[in-house]
C-alpha cells in the first residue's frame, strides 16, 4: 500500500500525522505530506486508512 498526499487540497489540520507519524509528518509550512514515497509499512496500514477516513478535506488518497 502507498499514499499520496495533495498538498493543494490540505488545510494542515494534522489529523494525518497525529493518528499515523509513521506514514506522514507536517511540511516546513504545516500541511501535510507523506514520508518517503509514500508506502506504508504492512503493520501501520490500519492507521494509514483511518488517517485518510479522517482527513477533512480528503486531501490523501490511497495508491
Amino acid at each position: 500500500m502507498k499514499v499520496a498526499v495533495d498538498a493543494t487540497k490540505c488545510d494542515g489540520y494534522g489529523t494525518c500525522f497525529d493518528v499515523c507519524p509513521s506514514v506522514f509528518r507536517s511540511d516546513e509550512w504545516g500541511y501535510a505530506s507523506s514520508i518517503g514515497d509514500g508506502t506504508v509499512p504492512d503493520a501501520d496500514q490500519d492507521k494509514a486508512r483511518r488517517a485518510i477516513s479522517l482527513c477533512a478535506e480528503q486531501a490523501i488518497r490511497e495508491l
